[in-house]
């Protein structure tokens, strides 16, 4: 089987640059699998469960928003916050979740009667439940107020 060039960079580090077989992204239009030959492709991504299939294992990464620009030959995963799953503890969680409510609040404040982004950090906050879930994690563990 083919593989392609795999890079997953956040802006504090490089998380991943492995020859892989196939990359799941999760796509704000939907979850896609990315393998060698792909027809050249740019999305954005929304909170999800990035998978990264290499040497016969899988690896997930936790993105929070970003991009992905798929080639023939390559994916290179440009997030704006990522996180190796092993890395996501259920403390890192809780103040994940912690933050998106934070936001949510603060947009209810500032952007009165625009339901634009006070919308956005609400499904912020829904794609946090929904990634912990998928991972074991409990959102309702501690109490967020």
């Amino acid at each position: 089987m083919a593989n392609l060039q795999f890079d997953l960079v956040s802006p504090e580090r490089r998380l991943a640059s492995v020859e892989a077989t196939e990359v799941q992204i999760p796509g704000a239009d939907g979850d896609m699998t990315a393998m060698a030959g792909h027809a050249p492709t740019i999305t954005t991504l929304r909170p999800g469960i990035l998978r990264v299939t290499h040497g016969g294992t899988t690896e997930e990464y936790v993105v929070l928003g970003g991009f992905a620009e798929i080639s023939a030959t390559s994916v290179s995963v440009l997030a704006e916050q990522a996180l190796h799953r092993d890395e996501l503890t259920q403390e890192v969680y809780d103040q994940m979740i912690a933050d998106a409510k934070e936001l949510y609040k603060k947009h209810e404040e500032v952007f009165e009667n625009e339901p634009g982004p006070v919308d956005d950090a609400a499904k912020l906050i829904a794609d946090m439940v929904a990634i912990g879930s998928h991972i074991g994690l409990d959102p309702n563990q501690s109490n967020f107020g």
